[in-house]
């Protein structure tokens, strides 16, 4: 396990292209409560390789000297292939949906120990996320509790899964990630309901003159 349980983590999603990847990173705040997603479009973009491009930029800025990086692969089979393909090009954590087949996320949390870099599965679009996890044979280090991004967009009754957390956590010993809100106000209810990690993607899709503020801001609300 890489990160610490004790700590609230600040996860941006990189989901536009190297260019505004490199200006996102350069322009964040130093603080090792931020961790740096290779989003799974920046991936299909550009393959693997961006995640020794992220990791080279993030070293360039000297923001924490622990580069962590998630590669958001969205797993669904071949686990053990995927997962040893990030690691190999400097990831911190990789990601597994849930919806793959337990043989698949079984292998995935395996290699991921055996690679010693984090596992994360992501529970988006499953309704009761501790029913997939009471059949692992172990429990993975992060859980994400998922709203997609069409989801949102196009059905907008759709709740992000707070309602799941203390059920996530009351059963098993694993760190708690919410995606798929980008509000301060979402990000203080993540928080407030036991959130570890709390993903932002929208607000820095694309670089600005207040990316560093912004991020600054979110920081304050996750104590």
């Amino acid at each position: 396990m890489i990160l610490n349980r004790k700590k609230k983590y600040l996860q941006i999603a990189l989901n536009s292209n190297l260019g505004d990847a490199y200006s996102i990173i350069r322009s964040l705040p130093k603080s090792d409560r931020i961790i740096i997603e290779a989003g799974t479009p920046l991936i299909k973009e550009y393959g693997v390789d961006v995640i020794r491009q992220l990791v080279s930029y993030w070293s360039l800025g000297d923001m924490t000297g622990n580069q962590y990086i998630v590669a958001d692969l969205k797993t669904m089979d071949r686990a053990e292939t995927e997962v040893q393909m990030v690691k190999n090009a400097g990831a911190s954590a990789a990601v597994c949906l849930g919806q793959a087949s337990l043989e698949t996320i079984n292998s995935f949390i395996e290699t991921c120990q055996k690679e010693e870099i984090d596992s994360m599965l992501d529970m988006m679009n499953i309704e009761y996320p501790v029913k997939i996890l009471r059949q692992l044979k172990k429990q993975p280090n992060v859980i994400i509790l998922h709203r997609g991004v069409d989801e949102e967009k196009f059905n907008k009754n759709k709740p992000i899964p707070y309602a799941q957390i203390n059920k996530v956590l009351s059963s098993y010993n694993v760190m708690l990630s919410i995606a798929g809100g980008d509000s301060l106000r979402e990000v203080q209810r993540a928080i407030f309901n036991g959130a570890n990690i709390v993903v932002v993607w929208k607000e820095f899709y694309k670089s600005s003159s207040s990316t560093g503020k912004l991020a600054e801001d979110f920081l304050k609300e996750i104590k």
